[in-house]
């Protein structure tokens, strides 16, 4: 073994460092204690030894007692005897070791936590400055009384309260006010050199970003002028500035320093600047008439000014800190530990352009119901782990809600590297409980540049492009019509969509009603909606839908259709009784379990009959949620409601899909009906649509009825009802009494 292996192995035990470092640092100690007289008697204006023996027992504990005695005695014993030399070894380790206890005992968990950490701030000045000098102080007092001390030491003149008394306390408190973490630095620097590389990492993490080289230039100049003007001596020529009135002009620079510089650096120049100026106070405060009082004041001035410069070094580097972690956490997702939206935009703003890589894994919704959400979190962490091995250093994975990650990428040869990205996905394995999973992941890109607008909206875009790439097993490009292209239509959907907020908001939604005669006399109205584009006319529904669908507010205006259609029933109760009418529902209404209740309190608010009512459903996509789809159109029928399957035919496996449902109604799709006369091929699927019908006991409904022809050849295949110009055209809903008393009349 080394003798480095060696030093390391046994360098904390008490026969090592802790019984080597008190012997060879506390004559520096002493070097760095100031005394001075006052009316005759020796009196301490900073003292050190207190604070070096009490930083020994804080790093090492008991294991420091040996060591602190040794150096005691061959300082003292020479002098005065072994007698003395006793009661000071007594004198000093009753302070240091009740203060180190009782900081042991009430911060047990945070002890030797590094200096600077405002959590601890009262502890440590209660347990390492006022009660190891006040014990000191009151010890050196009662052994003086008593007659222990024969001979004149460190603070001899001390029995006598007044002035000297005080000035001896604030040297004391000063002194282990920085003394302890300045030799707790030392101790641990002498014990670990290497600390002192990680001490300047933290020396320039708290200072604070903004701080220029100028700003560290002016700061220099400032203090070390102000301290050479301090330290200059006394002579017929001085001025004001070479009194302690510099002192005071010395504190705003140094909180200033505090403010920019942060506590670890602050500490560190301002104990050598603090020792410095006691040691030379004679320069500054010259011996006159009432020297006790401006020395008294002087000392309490070194104590003010040494809280409030590590008070407020150490609160802006707190704060800091806490700013600092508040930035990085808003960039941060909380559950998953990775970049979120705001890093990716961020990240987007600072390149001109960049590649926005989108990843989409659908089966990890499954897996989560199934195994829990942790599986979720667990697979995004280590396939952004996988993927970071790939990326270059300035990109990132970005977490997104849900079952999605998205990548930004730089644009440098993008096209082959996001081919070779998508390799690199598929021979990812995540292994969950011993159980190999390799969900599939789509993968959709597109080429953006900065400012990205509507990000969110992309992302949407990204989204619907992955799910092709499922299907096609390869990544999808999203810039066929480019990106600013893409951006300047998903503008004109951000647009749409506040349109529509604000005409939910003020209702500027118009109301058609085009009727539907039946073949037995019971006609009815189907209600059709428009939007208001001011003078413009109206703009048809199939161009906001799809928008109101997209963002969520379907079920809104459906909600606000139904309310107006059953106001204008209930105020023209009279002049249209019986009346009914039909309401398209989108499929999100559809597949909301509230529904029928909100039904059933509108209908209960205006005193309309259910039967009054017809909900048409679009069968293409209302049955996406099968399960639940069906439980509120059979909650509606049992409340008395009609429901009618609108468009039908144009939907995947519409046969098979009305085998499993049970509506009252069935609309067959224009494009069928226009043709029947001259088209034999929609002749038959009319027919044979019209028998399932019977079949399933609904009645028929049939759009497009345009002319005589049509209408006589729907007629003979049975079917119940007429919708189409040649029965009547779309009309303002307030005309519909018009129409109604028109007919009457005839």
């Amino acid at each position: 073994m080394t003798i480095f292996a060696l030093y390391k192995k046994y360098k904390d035990h008490w026969w090592g460092l802790p019984l080597l470092l008190p012997v060879l640092l506390l004559p520096l100690a002493r070097h760095a204690t100031t005394y001075t007289q006052v009316e005759g008697h020796v009196v301490v204006l900073y003292y050190m030894p207190l604070a070096f023996l009490l930083s020994l027992m804080l790093f090492y504990g008991m294991a420091a007692v040996p060591g602190i005695m040794l150096s005691l005695f061959l300082r003292y014993y020479p002098s005065i005897g072994g007698y003395e030399t006793a009661v000071t070894m007594a004198h000093y380790l009753i302070p240091i070791t009740l203060s180190w206890g009782g900081y042991k005992v009430f911060a047990p968990r945070r002890n030797r936590v590094s200096y600077g950490d405002g959590r601890l701030m009262a502890q440590r000045l209660f347990w390492q400055m006022f009660c190891p000098a006040t014990i000191f102080l009151l010890l050196f007092q009662f052994a003086v009384y008593l007659g222990v001390y024969q001979t004149r030491f460190d603070l001899v003149g001390i029995n006598t309260i007044g002035i000297r008394s005080l000035i001896n306390y604030q040297g004391l408190l000063v002194g282990c006010l920085t003394g302890v973490p300045f030799c707790y630095l030392v101790i641990r620097t002498l014990r670990h050199p290497r600390y002192l590389r990680s001490l300047i990492s933290q020396i320039a993490h708290q200072i604070d970003s903004k701080v220029t080289v100028t700003e560290v230039i002016i700061w220099t100049v400032a203090t070390s002028s102000l301290l050479s003007l301090l330290l200059w001596p006394i002579n017929e020529n001085s001025t004001i500035f070479s009194t302690n009135y510099t002192l005071s002009l010395l504190m705003p620079v140094m909180l200033w320093g505090s403010m920019r510089f942060g506590y670890k650096l602050m500490s560190l120049i301002w104990t050598p600047v603090l020792i410095l100026s006691i040691h030379y106070f004679y320069r500054y405060i010259p011996w006159s008439q009432g020297y006790d009082i401006q020395l008294t004041i002087t000392s309490s001035s070194y104590l003010v000014f040494t809280f409030v410069v590590v008070y407020m070094a150490m609160l802006a580097t707190r704060q800091r800190e806490v700013n600092i972690r508040a930035r990085r956490l808003a960039f941060l997702d909380p559950v998953v530990h990775m970049p979120n939206l705001r890093a990716l935009n961020r990240a987007l703003g600072k390149k001109p352009w960049s590649v926005l890589c989108f990843l989409r894994i659908p089966e990890l919704e499954v897996l989560g119901r199934n195994y829990g959400v942790l599986l979720r979190i667990q697979y995004k962490q280590k396939l952004a782990a996988w993927l970071n091995e790939y990326l270059e250093s300035d990109e990132c994975v970005y977490q997104l809600s849900g079952h999605d990650l998205v990548l930004r990428l730089n644009t440098e040869m993008h096209q082959s590297r996001i081919d070779e990205l998508d390799q690199h996905i598929k021979r990812f394995r995540f292994i969950w409980d011993g159980m190999p999973l390799q969900p599939p992941v789509g993968v959709s890109y597109c080429y953006v540049r900065s400012p990205v607008v509507h990000l969110y909206l992309l992302l949407g875009e990204l989204s619907t492009i992955a799910d092709l790439s499922l299907a096609t097993n390869h990544p999808e490009n999203l810039q066929q019509r480019g990106a600013i292209n893409l951006q300047r239509g998903l503008k004109d959907k951000v647009e749409m969509m506040n349109r529509l907020q604000r005409a939910l908001e003020k209702d500027e939604f118009t109301l058609l009603a085009q009727p539907v005669q039946g073949i037995r006399g019971d006609n009815y109205h189907e209600i059709l909606l428009r939007l208001q584009n001011g003078d413009d006319g109206l703009i048809s529904p199939d161009v906001f839908l799809p928008v109101a669908q997209e963002f969520g507010l379907s079920s809104r205006i459906d909600l606000l259709v139904l309310e107006k259609t059953l106001q204008f029933m209930a105020d023209n109760r009279e002049a249209l009784p019986a009346q009914r009418f039909a309401i398209n529902l989108s499929p999100t209404s559809v597949c909301r379990a509230q529904l029928p209740l909100e039904v059933s309190r509108m209908l209960q608010k205006y005193s309309v009959e259910s039967w009054q009512l017809i909900f048409e459903i679009t069968e293409s996509s209302s049955f996406g949620n099968a399960g639940l789809a069906m439980q509120t159109v059979n909650h509606l029928q049992q409340m008395g409601c009609r429901i009618a399957i609108d468009d039908f035919g144009t939907g995947y496996a519409s046969y098979a899909r009305l085998k499993n449902v049970d509506a009252d109604i069935l609309k067959i799709d224009g494009s069928f009906i226009r043709n029947i006369v001259s088209n034999s091929l929609d002749y038959q699927i009319v027919a044979s649509i019209c028998h399932l019908a019977r079949m399933k006991k609904m009645l028929v409904v049939a759009e497009y009825v345009e002319s005589e022809e049509i209408r006589d050849a729907a007629e003979a295949m049975g079917i119940d009802y007429f919708q189409g110009y040649l029965i009547g055209k779309p009309v303002p809903l307030e005309n519909v009494l018009m129409t109604e008393a028109l007919s009457q009349s005839a």
